[in-house]
């Protein structure tokens, strides 16, 4: 097989906005490195979970292989997901494998920056079969664990070029675990990904899971990267670990949108509320898995949590800043309610009371496109 060179050559690494050098290979990574110095530990380890990047090229090779070491993360009693590699050909999703061995990884629920590590292999990923003649290759890597990349390697004889820029709208989307879509069935069935592909537009999901708090370095990663088109799913981290409360989340809301509109003053820009999580609707938070993997809302003394959202307050906040700055001139600033995303009628696809499963991904995947793309809706 002939080896590929993963940086400087005609690969290029869509949907990500840096990389770890390591000295076996490189490491994915969706934030810009000007971000580190203010990154949390557990941010740090999300941000390297590759959900939406994929390598494009063109090729008329008939295998592809990808040398790889995976760190995938164990996720309550249902313990290691399967780490899926999705294979799109000339726009069409045609193959899918799993990636095998790698680091296992702990994450304490109860405290996210304690992390046990279980050393792997690594292993290859390998594509066979693949049609005749040059063809448009796009490789996307799993949403629900880090991939170190060692080696791509195509047919001995075969041609490699780089992938003329699509042309398509860039999508920049931000939200919590429920955007970055861990669960999702493969890294081409994450909702925005489902939602990007009908729409026709080229993603960039910043989707990090338990990481969506209103940050303002990811506020001016939305304002200084290019795109077309951007949108915000908010409010259910806020919940999830009592991170804002009723007095600082308007104004925490406010100041992400303003650093935003800096650099974007007339992008159309979706802000989203979350979606349905039963337990937290009426009730603030924190959340906690409990030993069925199922969140539950912690209890605590309601004099200190008389100022703690819960997703009823956050929806209508929410609302109405978007109201008030449309009101003051903001034409291009719009407001989703994350339920008709996912509602009470989708509760069978819940099964954790706080992410859905694979079918309810795709299926607010293709709402989000309905409401969001088609026609009258703000990225149509």
């Amino acid at each position: 097989m002939q080896p590929i060179p993963l940086l400087g050559g005609p690969v290029r690494l869509t949907g990500a906005l840096d990389v770890d050098q390591r000295p076996t290979g490189i490491i994915p990574r969706r934030l810009p490195d000007w971000t580190r110095p203010q990154v949390p530990p557990f941010m740090v380890a999300v941000a390297t979970q590759p959900s939406g990047v994929r390598l494009e090229f063109d090729s008329d090779t008939r295998c592809i292989e990808l040398h790889l070491k995976l760190a995938r993360f164990e996720q309550g009693p249902a313990g290691v997901a399967d780490a899926v590699f999705d294979l799109v050909i000339d726009g069409d999703v045609t193959l899918a494998q799993q990636g095998e061995g790698g680091d296992r990884v702990w994450v304490d629920p109860a405290d996210p920056n304690h992390v046990e590590i279980r050393r792997g292999e690594p292993c290859t990923v390998r594509f066979e079969d693949l049609p005749a003649g040059s063809k448009r290759l796009a490789l996307w890597l799993p949403a629900n664990a880090r991939v170190e990349l060692i080696e791509l390697r195509i047919d001995p004889d075969a041609t490699i070029a780089a992938a003329e820029p699509s042309g398509l709208r860039r999508w920049i989307h931000h939200g919590s675990s429920i955007s970055h879509c861990s669960e999702a069935h493969s890294p081409t069935r994450t909702w925005p990904a489902v939602a990007a592909r009908l729409g026709g537009v080229e993603l960039l999901n910043l989707g990090l899971g338990g990481s969506c708090h209103l940050d303002q370095f990811v506020a001016r990663t939305l304002r200084d990267e290019p795109g077309d088109l951007l949108s915000l799913k908010a409010g259910i981290n806020v919940i999830n670990m009592n991170s804002l409360t009723e007095r600082t989340f308007a104004p925490a809301l406010h100041g992400f949108i303003d650093t935003v509109r800096e650099g974007k003053p007339d992008t159309p820009f979706l802000i989203a509320s979350p979606i349905i999580c039963p337990c937290a609707e009426q009730h603030p938070g924190p959340t906690v898995p409990d030993a069925q993997g199922v969140f539950r809302i912690i209890e605590g003394d309601p004099r200190i949590r008389r100022d703690s959202l819960t997703l009823t307050m956050v929806r209508e906040i929410i609302e109405d800043i978007v109201a008030q700055r449309r009101a003051a001139g903001d034409a291009q600033l719009h407001y989703l309610n994350g339920l008709e995303l996912f509602g009470e009628a989708d509760l069978d696809d819940l099964p954790d009371a706080l992410h859905p499963n694979g079918d309810g991904y795709v299926r607010m995947g293709e709402r989000f496109h309905q409401l969001a793309f088609a026609d009258g809706g703000p990225f149509a």
